[in-house]
């Protein structure tokens, strides 16, 4: 990974920040998009702890509203002119359904909308880069989820989980469609499951969800370490080089749900989410 350049979302803390330190230490050069500043300096701080021969930057963003994400993807586009590694790791599970400013339902911006926009944004560095590789965070909760197009917004019905897996649902479904379409570039798309991690994810909620997931994390949870190693290999690792498409765990090439290999609705997944990005 020396003199890469690594573009991250959510990499202040839990296995983003863990993976980001990993390929520092590796000699990559780390882009970190960020919302919260004091956090993101402390990530800066230990980046160059672990990598201190490369100028290292972070940008700004609330990576819920589509004009943030386009905003920080033409920031970084305009920064960096060549990309080999694009990171899509942010994201979050809410209890109650939120509204963002864009009206759309709060998990479906931010965990799949924000991949889909920021991605886009970038493609023409991802594109114009020998061998880069676009890596997007899934998760096993994507067999929870259920996509229904005529409800995309849970506007009749929203329970988290249920939002949440649908949202991973929806990473996988997006890996799937980019890869089609970068056949031919020489970049990559894949996408993971990193485990049940003990990070701050899901500590926003409070009730009986905020209380399951931090039972769930005294009695089940790998460490963030553990978790960042599959985001670490796929940015990384020469054994999927040119590998496009598919879904990991464990650094392994993994098999997700029906729902998940249907290319009819990953397809219409990404022309509905063209027409939103573009308003």
């Amino acid at each position: 990974m020396k003199g890469k350049t690594v573009v991250i979302t959510g990499a202040t803390s839990g296995i983003g920040e863990v993976a980001a330190e990993k390929l520092a230490a590796m000699g990559a050069r780390i882009v970190l998009v960020a919302r919260d500043r004091l956090r993101a300096e402390a990530a800066l701080t230990n980046i160059a702890v672990a990598n201190p021969h490369a100028q290292h930057a972070v940008h700004y963003a609330d990576l819920s509203l589509l004009a943030e994400m386009k905003r920080v993807a033409a920031e970084i586009a305009a920064a960096e002119p060549t990309i080999d590694v694009l990171i899509n790791n942010a994201g979050a599970l809410f209890s109650e359904r939120q509204v963002t400013a864009d009206g759309l339902e709060m998990t479906f911006a931010l965990n799949h909308m924000a991949y889909f926009v920021v991605t886009q944004g970038l493609l023409p560095r991802l594109a114009g880069t020998p061998g880069a590789r676009i890596v997007s965070t899934s998760s096993d909760a994507h067999q929870y989820g259920q996509i229904c197009f005529d409800d995309l917004q849970s506007k009749n019905s929203y329970r988290g989980m249920r939002a949440y897996g649908t949202s991973k649902l929806c990473n996988i479904l997006f890996t799937r469609a980019l890869a089609r379409r970068l056949e031919g570039t020489g970049a990559t798309a894949t996408c993971l499951h990193p485990g049940f991690v003990d990070t701050r994810f899901g500590s926003n909620n409070s009730g009986f969800l905020g209380f399951g997931f931090g039972l769930a994390k005294r009695i089940a949870a790998i460490t963030p370490e553990k978790g960042a190693r599959t985001i670490v290999y796929l940015a990384s690792s020469e054994e999927v080089a040119g590998k496009s498409g598919g879904y990991y765990y464990k650094c392994a090439l993994g098999t997700p749900n029906a729902a998940a290999q249907n290319d009819a609705a990953a397809e219409r997944l990404w022309e509905i989410s063209e027409k939103i990005a573009n308003g």
